[in-house]
């Protein structure tokens, strides 16, 4: 068995049972990149600083250089027995560049080194984030201008509760995207730190430059305590948090898509290319990537509850349980990033019944509420409007009737103070039309927030202007 770069103090080989359990080069192999890349700004940094020489800076980075290559051409093959990204790679450096390799190492750690990889990931992996929840957000001012004017019930407890347009409804996600997208970003402003030149836990004797390094790899700036550099985990558990928000958000849209599905609702209808059938019932047409996101989410979740319960016990500094913050991290990013792909990829492929809509929309006494609004502005409080409107649909419960059925005389029955115009305040229509005020339903505020979010898209953080 080769011997490990670590292994001089070592009589004994690593048992192959404590290898397969501790290797990690399964999963962290694809921070190959990122790792090359932390590196090559280290061997410069040591050339520069006369740390090593710099003929031995030169050939090492050209030599992981010749390694990156390699691995976009698929010629590397990773070693589990040299257990992670960081020791392959520098096993394969060796192979390249021979002698030179071993002073690549010099004033850092693996620990400081994992932090800076992790680091790098996230800062490329929520761009990519960020400009797939844009991508989403594209696809909602889509259909949202394309239905903007049609009407639907509005819902609370999942009962009908008032008309809504359409393109209200679906913007309402827009913004909840927004602030996920914020959040993301917001992260993206702490993690841009650079540990690298930490080492173990205690910095190091050599005379290193770090705000070099940091500015070659391109982060904001250096950390300030090497303990915290090597310990800190929480930036993950940050975007990991904003993960799981954004999957609860999708997973309710949903579960909303799943019900306007149902031959009940009859409210969306879901493209051929995102939906699947029975293998025993040829009829059925469903809707899995819907219930996938809404099953997906429940991934993320554990992702957050594993990294936060994995550090909840850890003293500083540095703790091999660290290594397992990769897979729940990998995971959550994984199936953010594929969640909101597929999502627009649904979204902008349905089609919505604008008929079936407007009929529901005005079942259930939907405008009821506009009826009150009527009677307050005849002078009568709103305490007593909404116990005689609420009189009046315990008629209309009784006799089966919607309150466009009911004349003038039924409704003065049970409102004395209604006005002649009452009867053509009470539809879907005027309901949705008379909701003007900031951030309401009608078409006017629809259309400004659909001017807004495409204005807010142009000048995004990934979408750069």
């Amino acid at each position: 068995m080769a011997k490990k770069l670590w292994g001089g103090r070592f009589s004994k080989a690593t048992d192959k049972t404590v290898e397969a359990y501790t290797e990690s080069i399964s999963f962290d192999s694809r921070l190959i990149e990122h790792d090359i890349a932390g590196s090559i700004a280290h061997a410069k940094m040591l050339g520069k600083c006369g740390i090593i020489a710099q003929a031995d800076a030169d050939r090492i980075v050209a030599g992981l250089k010749s390694i990156l290559e390699d691995c976009h051409a698929g010629k590397v093959e990773f070693d589990p027995g040299a257990e992670d990204i960081h020791m392959n790679v520098e096993k394969l450096l060796f192979a390249k560049i021979g002698e030179a390799a071993g002073r690549l190492h010099t004033a850092r750690s693996r620990n400081d080194q994992i932090a800076t990889d992790i680091r790098l990931f996230m800062k490329a992996e929520i761009s990519r984030a960020a400009g797939l929840i844009e991508a989403l957000q594209g696809a909602i001012i889509e259909q949202a201008e394309a239905n903007a004017e049609v009407i639907l019930p509005g819902y609370t407890h999942l009962q009908h509760a008032q008309p809504v347009l359409l393109g209200h409804h679906l913007m309402a996600y827009f913004w909840m995207l927004e602030r996920d997208k914020g959040r993301m970003l917001d992260c993206l402003k702490r993690l841009d730190v650079c540990p690298l030149g930490s080492g173990a836990l205690a910095g190091t004797t050599f005379p290193i430059d770090r705000r070099f390094t940091a500015y070659e790899l391109g982060f904001a700036s250096v950390s300030d305590n090497s303990m915290d550099s090597v310990a800190d985990r929480d930036f993950m558990a940050e975007f990991v948090a904003a993960a799981a928000i954004l999957m609860v958000h999708l997973s309710r849209w949903a579960e909303e898509i799943i019900i306007w599905n149902t031959s009940e609702f009859g409210f969306i209808e879901l493209d051929d290319s995102v939906t699947t059938g029975s293998s025993i019932m040829p009829q059925k047409k469903n809707p899995d990537v819907a219930e996938l996101v809404r099953g997906k989410s429940a991934r993320v979740i554990g992702d957050l509850v594993s990294l936060l319960t994995l550090q909840k016990g850890l003293p500083l500094a540095y703790n091999r349980d660290l290594q397992e913050d990769k897979e729940p991290l990998f995971d959550a990013v994984d199936t953010v990033e594929m969640s909101l792909d597929v999502f627009a990829l649904m979204l902008s492929t349905a089609k919505f019944n604008a008929e079936r809509m407007h009929a529901a929309a005005g079942q259930a006494y939907s405008t009821a509420t506009d009826l009150a609004d009527h009677l307050v502005r005849a002078g009568v409080p709103f305490r007593t409007a909404h116990e005689q409107v609420g009189s009046l649909v315990a008629y209309c419960v009784e006799n089966g009737k919607e309150p466009r059925d009911l004349t003038i005389e039924e409704i003065r029955r049970f409102t004395p103070q209604a006005s002649d115009s009452v009867t053509s305040e009470i539809t879907v229509e005027s309901s949705v039309a008379a909701r003007k005020a900031i951030g309401g339903t009608a078409l006017s505020e629809v259309r400004r927030q659909i001017e807004k979010a495409k204005g807010m898209l142009d000048k995004s953080y990934i979408m750069g202007a």
